[in-house]
């Protein structure tokens, strides 16, 4: 073989692996449609906290890479240039990724242009000028922002507490943050929240978490994010008294009510409100207790010391042995002791009747009917409310003998005209002027247009 063949040869190779990898990034279009509309849909909400936690465990997906896949999913729907660039293989899904973090329907073509013209690192070069020009503008209307500050609280005419407020950028940032970090199961980006008592820093006596519908709304999870907020404050540092014992939410229930929901009998908190049974079997799973007896005429006669459900010994070994949640796909590193046998029904408080589960998982098995059982190997085996089996990993999906021609003829079926030269940038070499860019692009750039001096 001639070295002009070999050559030849080479080129010929690296033809086919930019044609196919443009083949991949069309493909990738639709990947990302079928997840926005499942997403949409709420098929993830099947015990799961979020589209991206059931991403990653049904695809394998680090859970990072699963929010990135949802988070430019949501974007590309209402971006459609963008999103039939990538569906014709025309942008990648790396500059299409960059580019959703400032493309808007008002500058969308704009952001095309870009993607079209340049690399994937240029791309990003430009996308991160691009966010620095706007934080720059942000901080001139931070003064008139920092003015309209306020929080209002007020408790309505049924007892629900009522919030409304405006926050400055940084403030309310910090508290998005936050939220977003207790709300996706009580979610893992950054540090998460320590659910009060887990460690033994705080009693946890039957606390009770705001109260919503069997599929929890998007605000619904906000409301139950401040609740774990909240809570978390207060048993760490902001009282400088005994926060476990000042700050506790009690809950009365009567022991023939705790061993079966069915059972006539109370269920209430402190003031008389009434919670549902299978909640206080809930709470009272891992929760402080004191037994108090009456009399038939209702009267107190004997009240009991408090006690804890499962001794701090008991929790650091459960800790150890789950390491986390042991709902499938969710793996939070905290979360709270639950009784497969409840101890109301005779169940024993030990190692082999104990799970660990995350505040949403574990009322996802008291309250929406998911069930939990230990098998003779010792793993545990959850079970939708359906009665089918929920596998900690999902079946693999069946893949053709020939996966490239597969793709390739579906999307000659769709009319798309792939090869090497689709996805090639229109850079022809020159270096890239990063402040000259964006001040022609940028409509806010306030550096005047570079000119020419002769």
């Amino acid at each position: 073989m001639t070295i002009n063949e070999s050559a030849t040869d080479l080129d010929r190779l690296g033809d086919e692996i930019a044609d196919l990898a443009t083949h991949l990034e069309a493909a990738t279009a639709r990947l990302l449609a079928l997840i926005r509309d499942f997403d949409a849909r709420g098929g993830w909400n099947c015990g799961f906290r979020s589209c991206a936690h059931w991403l990653a465990w049904r695809t394998n997906l680090d859970l990072g890479a699963a929010r990135e896949r949802v988070r430019v999913a949501r974007a590309l729907g209402s971006l459609p240039l963008l999103a039939g660039a990538l569906a014709r293989g025309e942008l990648s899904y790396a500059k299409v990724r960059a580019l959703t973090r400032v493309a808007e329907p008002a500058n969308e073509p704009q952001m095309l242009k870009i993607g079209r013209e340049g690399t994937a690192e240029q791309v990003e070069r430009i996308v991160s000028a691009w966010r620095k020009v706007d934080r720059q503008a942000e901080a001139r209307e931070a003064s008139l922002q920092h003015a309209g500050r306020g929080l209002h609280v007020r408790q309505d005419d049924d007892g629900t507490v009522v919030l409304r407020g405006r926050l400055t950028p940084e403030v309310g940032a910090l508290v998005m943050k936050a939220l977003a970090a207790a709300r996706e199961t009580l979610s893992p980006k950054g540090r998460p929240p320590v659910t009060p008592g887990v460690n033994g820093s705080a009693e946890n006596t039957l606390i009770v978490p705001v109260a919503g519908d069997d599929t929890p709304t998007f605000p619904q999870q906000q409301a139950d994010a401040l609740a774990l907020l909240a809570e978390s404050a207060l048993h760490h540092g902001l009282d400088p008294g005994a926060p476990g014992e000042r700050f506790q939410v009690v809950v009365h229930v009567d022991a023939p009510v705790l061993a079966d929901p069915a059972q006539p009998g109370q269920s209430v908190l402190e003031d008389g409100a009434r919670v549902p049974a299978e909640t206080s079997r809930r709470l009272a799973c891992d929760a402080s207790r004191v037994v108090m007896q009456h009399d038939p005429e209702g009267r107190l006669v004997e009240i009991g010391a408090r006690t804890r459900t499962i001794p701090p010994a008991l929790r650091r070994a459960l800790q150890h042995r789950d390491g986390g949640c042991t709902f499938p796909g969710c793996g939070l590193p905290v979360g709270q002791g639950h009784h497969i046998h409840h101890w109301a029904q005779g169940g024993p408080t030990t190692l082999s009747n104990l799970a660990m589960l995350c505040r949403r998982h574990h009322r996802a098995v008291h309250e929406d009917g998911f069930q939990v059982e230990r098998l003779p190997d010792g793993s545990l085996q959850f079970l939708r409310p359906n009665g089918r089996v929920l596998p900690a990993v999902p079946p693999p999906s069946s893949v053709p003998d020939d996966p490239v021609a597969t793709l390739r003829a579906a999307h000659a079926a769709q009319g798309l005209a792939i090869d090497h030269r689709t996805a090639r940038p229109r850079w022809t070499g020159e270096p890239l002027d990063i402040v000259y860019a964006i001040d022609v692009l940028h409509p806010l750039a306030t550096r005047p247009s570079r000119v020419n001096h002769w």
